[in-house]
């Protein structure tokens, strides 16, 4: 069976916990989507595994593991990923591929990040500074880019990095008054990226048609959340990329038909990460409470969640358009002993009653949240096994999120470890 993992909110929901669970059952595990801002985190016994650009079921021994074209890919980052699995005893030689078309992060892309985030001062958007949105950018106008495939000829890539760099030091004195860049040393890099990555290269979009004819088992990963999706999120606090499941098809070259099942990964709260609307955060004691007991801080920067109430409205929108079949519900256990419990069910824009989201953020700030009161429960959940077993005010949470999701909740999630999930 082949099935597609994406977040529903923005981001973090714990993705990485899922697709490795779910990779037990699979043959292949595809990134599809985003670069190193993403952050999914596997935990195995008492082991953490940061994973920035490889597939979450990386960890798994028999999995093979694919970059694919969607994705722009720091060279360096990846690397660094790789030995730091290698080092936990975990062995990528025979089982990875690296798409040749997935376009390639470079030390200019950064720094372009870097000053545009800083020019903007208090309108920023709130980056990684990864340089993610600029090397997007310089895809889709493509005379400037460069991709994962042109490492296999050095010769070329030189005169491309020459040409490159001399435009973006153009355009970064123009506009920021920044020292110039030295293409030679990009280029330096870019040797030990082709002598460590060049193995890997591949036409991942043939491997895995050819795959699926052969009825392997294909799992399919995306980074961040539907709501960061650059064209159906909450624009222009957004991410650069396709980050709902509608992403997987030109993010891999896999048409949504050869997908068996797509699950939608949520919390039980709501957390966001940098600037852009938020209805219904809690600036406030239950946002700090969320935040500690939930260890909301960023995997890939270390910044603090916001936090606030589970918004029904956003997660029934992006289960729509991502035609969700089923939803794993993770962080059930962080709400534990808290003394109340609130879910969003409709927004009201302008004195007008909705429960459909509006992708747009000028619109989305002037939302207000109309809440549904729950009963709360103090139990502790992280030993819970079965969802009889479960409190029943719990039981009543997720049924009332199922019930204004319109989608059945199959995967619950009471601890970050593989064992403390419960199936229904």
């Amino acid at each position: 069976m082949n099935c597609c993992i994406t977040g529903l909110q923005w981001g973090d929901e714990g993705k990485g916990k899922v697709v490795d669970i779910l990779a037990e059952k699979s043959d292949i595990v595809v990134r599809y989507a985003g670069g190193a801002n993403a952050g999914h985190t596997v935990v195995i016994g008492d082991k953490k595994f940061a994973l920035h650009l490889m597939p979450s079921g990386a960890v798994r021994p028999d999995i093979f593991c694919v970059i694919a074209n969607g994705l722009v890919v720091d060279p360096e980052c990846l690397i660094e990923e790789i030995q730091m699995l290698a080092d936990n005893g975990i062995d990528l030689q025979s089982r990875l591929m690296i798409s040749e078309n997935a376009h390639m992060v470079l030390d200019y892309h950064k720094r372009e990040d870097q000053l545009r985030e800083d020019s903007l001062g208090k309108n920023k958007i709130g980056t990684t500074i990864r340089g993610i949105g600029p090397c997007y950018a310089d895809k889709i106008g493509r005379s400037y880019a460069i991709r994962m495939g042109d490492l296999n000829d050095l010769a070329r890539l030189e005169k491309k990095l020459e040409k490159t760099t001399a435009y973006k030091n153009k355009l970064f004195g123009a506009l920021y008054g920044a020292e110039p860049m030295d293409a030679a040393v990009i280029f330096k890099k870019c040797k030990i990226y082709a002598q460590k990555l060049g193995a890997f290269l591949g036409d991942t979009t043939e491997f895995l048609h050819t795959s699926i004819a052969e009825k392997k088992s294909v799992l399919f990963e995306g980074a961040q959340g539907a709501l960061l999706d650059i064209d159906h999120g909450t624009f222009p606090f957004v991410t650069s990329s396709s980050a709902s499941s509608l992403g997987m098809g030109p993010g891999c070259g896999v048409p949504a038909k050869m997908v068996d099942k797509f699950y939608g990964i949520i919390k039980a709260y709501t957390t966001r990460v940098g600037e852009g609307p938020f209805p219904s955060e809690q600036d406030n004691a239950i946002g700090n409470i969320i935040r500690e007991k939930g260890n909301e801080f960023g995997t890939t920067t270390g910044r603090p969640r916001r936090c606030g109430w589970f918004d029904a409205v956003a997660v029934a929108y992006s289960a729509a358009i991502g035609s969700i079949n089923e939803i794993a519900l993770m962080h059930l256990d962080t709400l534990s002993g808290l003394d109340e419990l609130k879910i969003c069910k409709s927004y009201s824009i302008d004195g007008k009653e909705t429960d459909f989201f509006p992708a747009n953020s000028d619109k989305l700030s002037r939302a207000n949240c109309t809440y549904e009161t729950l009963e709360t429960w103090n139990e502790d959940l992280t030993s819970v096994k079965v969802f009889e077993d479960l409190p029943q005010n719990a039981k009543d949470y997720i049924a009332a999120i199922e019930k204004l999701t319109k989608t059945p909740i199959t995967i619950i999630g009471v601890g970050p470890k593989r064992n403390q999930t419960i199936f229904r």
